[in-house]
């Protein structure tokens, strides 16, 4: 698939789990899910199976994690594709936020490339929102969906 293809599909998949309520751990569409579940219900609906399931996580586990370790970072860095800093977010591309400088990234999103992103967060359905100066502020990383999964034969 190209990339403006995969671009595409990947905000397609997004905006079919608008309304989806915030369900903590959970990846089911129309169901419930969180904004990692989110996006790994994006990964199978356009990419095919999981490259490794999270293991069971707490509310609070960014502020528990262990000195040093970023766990939503590590596991982006092993499976999809880092974006230089300072790029603008495009369509398609994964974002992580850090509300803290001391903390490890707690929340992700999937950029639309209009300026808004759509994510899960606790308290609301699945929505598109204005990624705004607030959410700019906070951005940490930005990675990119691979072309083709490192996993898959």
């Amino acid at each position: 698939m190209s990339p403006p293809d995969l671009a595409r599909a990947l905000v397609a998949e997004a905006r079919a789990w608008i309304g989806t309520p915030y369900r903590h751990q959970a990846s089911l569409q129309h169901v419930g899910c969180d904004c990692l579940g989110l996006l790994r219900g994006v990964w199978r609906g356009v990419l095919g199976p999981e490259p490794e399931a999270p293991p069971p996580y707490a509310a609070s586990w960014a502020e528990s994690a262990p000195g040093g370790t970023d766990p939503l970072v590590e596991a982006a860095r092993r499976h999809l594709v880092p974006v230089e800093a300072g790029s603008e977010p495009a369509a398609g591309d994964v974002l992580l936020f850090a509300f803290h400088a001391h903390l490890p990234a707690r929340h992700c999103a999937l950029a639309t490339g209009e300026g808004t992103m759509i994510h899960a967060h606790d308290g609301a359905a699945v929505t598109e929102v204005a990624l705004t100066p607030w959410w700019r502020r906070h951005l940490a990383h930005v990675f990119r969906f691979p072309e083709t999964p490192s996993w898959q034969p």
